[in-house]
């Protein structure tokens, strides 16, 4: 869960702080009678006062394109690399650029349409008439429909809208629905549940017909009358042209997507590691604006809040603390003159169109957080569901496969949509090389299992930990964070700094009865270290207590039951959490690698991180990802080194690239290297502002994708995206992202390209290598086998998870072979090919020449 940051624009706080901020903005306002933001102590001195402290803390303050933000405790914390071995790591990771890249092809998810639908599902998005036997058509009569001997090409056409698996609204030429009421059918303009149509079938080919259930009704022909009746009409759907296309937001990506030429070999495709597609059902369902699908569409999915278009959008005080600006445009769709944006951080910027732009870019792999903050849901006033973490979390695992099953729904049936699922490496592989994206589900919350304190005293059991774990296994959940914004029974937490820490770390005491305890340390690198907190003698005497005056007033201690005590100010920088790594968070891990999940130490306070790297280190499990960079440069080296993953955060396209050159130097010659980005949309993190449009080596519409798409501007409504200009101001805006990475990597532009592309295929061999394969023998020597050892191990027919599971991950897999690294009698390198068919079997087991 993200950030909100200094820009170029204008001053940003840190995302998950100020959203605390403006919910203490909407109580006081509910409690303060009118005019009072214009008196001492009123609304508007209470925002000034927050806003005079954060301007004097600007330049102390990290920004979204930090390389880190969390912290260490000592001499002995420091990136461990030398200036030799980062070169070394670089020089590596430009050798494997140089290797054969697995054979794509082109794709399409959508079956051929047919003059008729072949199922229920094959009516989404087509153009048809409906004929109730021989020459007899429904047709529009004045303001209804009739039923008419005229032929094919005269008959009324409908656009099939499909709502649900199954279910359609039937979209007429003047714009309007075919609609239920009682026994007549009405066309009115706007969708409701009456214009909702439940399809079945009876029949197969040319004689399969269709029948339109609306509850307990059935449309049917009467004579000359189109009616709703208790018993259906069996309708010939046929395909014809006319019909009038129901509003949905723009793709603007040319060229089919691209699959593998076999389900098991090399994914090539970039990867966001770290994403909050649910946050729409976060801090009570109502703090977030808009959805990522709606059944009725763009226009009700891309709505904004009640409380802002009720006021003009002068009353969302949410996205006023956040963006930073007074008010903003409340419509959306269709003229989003003021969001989606990067600074506007309460409106979505997930919804399903962009995400299917982004996966016909090039994304085949998305990492989607439940994410929520009891404490910051509580806080905030307008609410509809659980603030309970895991009731939240328990709702979005559930939205996670209601949209699963829209987007199918759209794509022609069951399992045909390019948002899949996936619970393991293996099922990832082949969802991947069939075109689609895979989705991972994990968890960024501030209290996982329940599993807070109170004064010290945790609120939850190792037996309510395992319950839990299983649970939400259950449900899918592959990655997971220990904390988030604040202390809990697990962990202590890194922090935020300045005027932003000091409002989390009241909601922190809120939340467990004690402030973050934060102490002096001197990592030796300088930059390992926890959050930095306002010290003695930081700020003027008179901007502290106009700043915590103001947070006083915010959060209200005494109404919320807690007494009013002071915030302290700590010694000098920098400063790290001593709170570490709790019993409970040591079995949290331990069963995260039980269950073969992939544990982020993102967030973790420094000295819990060591803990927890020493800890995963000593069980020697590789499945570790930092997925959005709130972890620090002592650290990044040692995940590369267990094996893991990292997805630094989006940011800026120039903050970016330079993270991606920094993380060359750490990456580890004994596995398969690439790189994604944890783009944290959603989750109130900031997305990457614009770089201008007068910059000479701006992105240039139309241009090639990653795998030769052609990518134009993209349109939704009336609206048209740039992102020299707009920025990442929605999610289908990275592809226009990378090629902006491209750009301004100048001559290592192919390079960074190249090392997205291949973040699918890193992940996913992380991925393998938590199931207990073991990594390739080529990239290490030591794990080479006999040849005929290998020959032993690897028998006709076997499949290829079994390969792996008996020689380790392959070096290169290509098309229908794997190739590994075995020793010959005398020690010598022997270079082994897997040959396998189309199905995945093995064929023949070779030696070859060449490696």
């Amino acid at each position: 869960m993200g950030e909100r940051v200094p820009s170029r624009r204008r001053p940003r706080l840190r995302m998950l702080a100020t959203t605390l901020v403006a919910g203490g903005v909407v109580v006081a306002a509910l409690q303060l009678p009118g005019g009072d933001a214009e008196r001492e102590g009123g609304l508007g001195s209470m925002y000034r006062a927050a806003t005079d402290a954060r301007h004097a803390q600007a330049e102390a303050a990290a920004t979204k394109n930090d390389l880190s933000r969390g912290g260490q405790t000592g001499k002995d914390v420091q990136d461990p690399t030398t200036a030799a071995e980062r070169a070394a790591n670089a020089a590596y990771v430009a050798a494997q650029r140089r290797l054969p890249d697995p054979r794509i092809r082109p794709t399409s998810l959508r079956a051929p349409r047919t003059p008729r639908p072949t199922d229920r599902y094959a009516m989404a998005d087509g153009c048809y008439t409906l004929a109730a036997g021989a020459g007899v058509h429904v047709v529009r009569s004045g303001a209804g429909l009739a039923a008419a001997a005229v032929t094919r090409n005269r008959a009324t056409p409908f656009f099939f809208k499909a709502t649900d698996l199954g279910d359609y609204l039937l979209h007429g030429v003047k714009r309007d629905l075919l609609t239920r009421k009682g026994a007549a059918v009405t066309l009115p303009a706007a969708p409701s549940n009456a214009a909702v149509w439940t399809v079945t079938t009876r029949g197969s080919g040319k004689t399969m017909r269709f029948a339109l259930r609306n509850g307990d009704g059935w449309l049917a022909r009467a004579g000359s009358s189109v009616v709703v009746a208790a018993t259906p009409t069996w309708w010939d759907l046929r395909t014809t042209a006319g019909c009038a296309a129901y509003p949905e937001a723009g793709v603007d990506v040319t060229g089919a997507p691209h699959r593998g030429v076999t389900r098991y070999q090399e994914v090539r495709g970039y990867v966001d590691g770290h994403t909050h597609g649910m946050a729409f059902e976060f801090l009570g369902g109502r703090a977030h604006c808009g959805k990522p699908w709606d059944r009725f569409g763009a226009p009700y999915a891309l709505r904004d809040c009640p409380d802002h278009e009720a006021t003009g959008g002068y009353g969302a005080l949410l996205e006023t603390v956040l963006s930073g600006e007074p008010s903003h445009d409340p419509v959306g769709w269709p003229t989003f003159k003021d969001w989606p944006a990067p600074e506007s951080l309460t409106h979505e910027g997930t919804y399903w169109k962009w995400l299917e732009r982004s996966w016909r870019g090039g994304q085949r792999l998305f990492v989607n957080l439940l994410v929520e903050n009891n404490k910051l849901c509580q806080i905030y006033p307008l609410k509809k569901n659980s603030c309970d973490d895991m009731d939240s979390i328990r709702l979005q695992a559930k939205d996670m496969y209601a949209l699963q099953d829209y987007i199918d729904a759209q794509y022609g049936g069951p399992g045909r949509g390019f948002y899949r699922i996936v619970t393991n490496p293996f099922q990832a592989r082949k969802v991947i090389n069939s075109g689609r994206m895979a989705v991972v589900m994990g968890i960024e919350t501030s209290v996982p299992f329940g599993c807070t304190m109170k004064v010290d005293r945790p609120q939850c059991t190792i037996a309510d930990i395992d319950r839990q774990m299983d649970e939400v296994h259950r449900l899918g959940v592959r990655q997971m964070e220990l904390v988030n914004k604040f202390d809990n029974a697990l962990a202590g937490v890194a922090g935020d700094e300045g005027a932003t820490g000091v409002v989390v770390n009241a909601a922190n005491f809120l939340e467990t009865g004690s402030f973050w305890d934060m102490e002096h340390c001197a990592p030796a690198d300088g930059e390992s270290h926890d959050r930095n907190q306002f010290a003695l003698g930081g700020i003027d005497p008179q901007q502290q207590d106009a700043l915590f005056g103001a947070i006083g007033r915010l959060l209200d201690l005494e109404n919320l039951g807690l007494p009013n005590v002071a915030i302290p100010l700590y010694g000098k920088p920098d400063h790290c959490n001593s709170r570490g790594l709790t019993t409970l968070g040591k079995h949290t891990i331990e069963q995260l690698v039980k269950r073969r999940m992939i544990f982020d130490p993102d967030h973790l306070s420094v000295k819990a991180r060591k803990s927890a790297l020493d800890q995963i280190e000593r069980l020697r499990y590789p499945g570790v990802i930092s997925s959005h960079s709130w972890a620090t440069p002592d650290s990044y080296p040692r995940v590369y080194r267990t094996g893991g993953f990292i997805t630094p955060y989006a940011g800026d396209s120039s903050g970016f690239v330079e993270k991606w050159r920094r993380h060359l130097g750490w990456a580890d010659k004994r596995y398969y290297y690439g790189i994604g980005y944890g783009a944290d949309i959603n989750g109130l993190g900031a997305q990457g502002d614009p770089r201008g449009a007068d910059v000479k080596n701006k992105v240039t519409y139309p241009f090639r994708g990653m795998f030769g798409q052609t990518v134009h501007q993209q349109t939704a409504g009336q609206r048209r995206w740039d992102i020299n200009v707009d920025g990442v101001a929605q999610y289908g805006l990275y592809p226009d992202w990378i090629e902006d990475l491209r750009k301004v990597a100048g001559r290592d532009g192919a390079a960074i390209v190249d090392d997205m592309s291949r973040g699918a295929e890193a992940y996913l061999q992380m991925w393998e290598r938590s199931q207990g394969i073991r990594p390739d023998s080529c990239r290490n020597p030591a794990l080479r086998k006999r040849w005929s050892t290998v020959t032993r191990l690897v028998r006709r027919g076997m499949s290829t998870v079994r390969v792996m599971r008996a020689v380790g991950q392959p070096y290169q897999r290509l098309g229908r072979t794997y190739r590994f690294c075995a020793k010959n009698k005398r020690g010598g390198k022997v270079t082994v090919k897997v040959v396998l068919s189309p199905g995945g079997k093995v064929t023949a087991v070779k030696k070859v020449r060449r490696p």
